[in-house]
């Protein structure tokens, strides 16, 4: 029998067609049961998500000196002591909101850097969007506000609820949220386990409008995405996906996808990658039925947060492009990921190039953070969250001095897994 791993790098083209008739014979493959780990294999039962440390970690040992840039770019502490530090948004007076979903809260970061909360007692809040200097925030289960948020950030009323119509699953149950350049909210639902057909309401990016009434799928076949953007000339949709897990270690690769129309299909729970028909739902379905994704990000590097570069304090060849936060594989035997690159696109939005950019976070294959989302503040500068050490970074191009972070009361929080990747 050929192994399974050959004819998923044929399927991905990553192997030339010939080298299939010189396979060897191995023996067969167990496929995973019920989307689980491959029954009686050694290997892939030592792969666990990893632990996070049991609290953020202190300003000063954080890996500053271990992360790595391009010549002419500078990293600095901008807070620290934030627990499980996700999304990020700027508000227009460039307040920093961050959603900590393992500790139920919200914090803002004002302008002095001092961290403060402004929502608590919320059920895994990670999405985060802004209109009109109101702020909205995703839980698992529905969609809630703050409205006029900056002029209140010392003494925040409680969120006013708006939308409650999405599932309630827990795994893959993360939310990211944006405000479309229509003026709409858009929400990200994921498939509600590693690998299983998704019921109507699932599995897809959904458009509501500011009052939580109009609601309409504009993606599906969505399997778990934590981050999207709206490209600055054509206004689509791009977003990033996870693949299923136990498929194999190198397959299938996570995608960086773009809505064309609304309700396009990009392939789970049938097929990922674009052209990898899925070992248990596969059968009877085409590839060429849905979207492909626009570029591979790579096998299970978790690709979370992404934003299209708008500032212009970055050199002209970064304007526009595409920033992403990979959080870092953990069922793979080589961890891959843990970074930040950079997509640049052609004129027809398509992907001309990936590079890194932001590097350092893996080393001998453990973690010394984990990034999860990008934001652009005001004057050009980039953030970059930290959920692993509790931190976000502000990163500069040029001659500007790096500023001394301030670190707010640290909590205490129990170890946590990454199921949301």
């Amino acid at each position: 029998m050929i192994d399974a791993r050959i004819i998923a790098a044929m399927l991905a083209g990553l192997l030339p067609a010939g080298v299939l008739a010189q396979a060897p014979i191995l023996p067969p493959v167990i496929m995973p049961a019920a989307g689980g780990a491959p029954a009686g294999n050694e290997a892939a039962g030592k792969l666990k998500p990893p632990v996070a440390p049991a609290q953020p970690a202190a300003a000063e040992a954080l890996p500053v000196g271990k992360l790595r840039l391009p010549s002419g770019f500078h990293l600095e502490v901008y807070a620290s002591g934030i627990p499980d530090a996700r999304s990020l948004r700027v508000g227009p007076r460039g307040t920093v909101f961050v959603a900590s979903p393992a500790s139920g809260k919200v914090y803002a970061i004002d302008a002095q850097r001092a961290v403060k909360v402004i929502a608590s007692g919320l059920h895994r809040p990670n999405g985060l969007a802004l209109r009109d200097g109101t702020l909205f925030i995703a839980e698992v289960a529905h969609i809630s506000k703050i409205d006029n948020v900056e002029d209140a950030l010392d003494n925040p009323p409680k969120p006013v609820a708006v939308y409650d119509d999405l599932p309630k699953d827990e795994e893959n149950g993360l939310r990211f949220l944006g405000v479309g350049p229509d003026g709409k909210l858009y929400v990200s639902i994921g498939q509600p386990c590693n690998n299983c057909m998704p019921q109507a309401t699932q599995a897809q990016i959904r458009r509501i409008d500011l009052e939580g009434n109009v609601v309409e799928a504009v993606a599906l076949g969505v399997r778990n995405s934590l981050g999207f953007d709206w490209s600055p000339q054509s206004k689509q949709l791009y977003f990033t996906d996870n693949g299923r897990d136990w498929l194999s270690e190198d397959a299938p690769s996570d995608e960086l996808n773009r809505v064309a129309k609304p309700g396009e299909h990009f392939g789970a729970p049938f097929c990922y990658q674009g052209n990898l028909p899925d070992s248990e739902f596969g059968w009877g379905r085409s590839c060429d039925e849905f979207t492909p994704p626009l570029t591979l990000l790579g096998p299970h590097v978790a690709p979370l947060g992404m934003r299209f570069y708008t500032g212009r304090m970055f050199p002209r060849d970064y304007h526009d492009a595409i920033f992403i936060a990979r959080h870092g594989s953990w069922n793979r035997t080589k961890k891959l990921g843990g970074d930040v690159v950079v997509v640049r696109l052609n004129k027809n939005g398509s992907v001309n190039s990936m590079e890194p950019f932001l590097t350092g976070f893996l080393a001998d294959n453990n973690y010394l953070g984990r990034p999860v989302d990008v934001e652009i503040m005001r004057d050009g500068a980039l953030l970059v969250s930290d959920d692993w050490n509790g931190a976000v970074y502000r990163i500069t191009s040029g001659r500007e001095s790096a500023q001394p972070a301030r670190e707010p009361a640290r909590e205490q929080r129990g170890g946590r897994f990454f199921f949301d990747r």
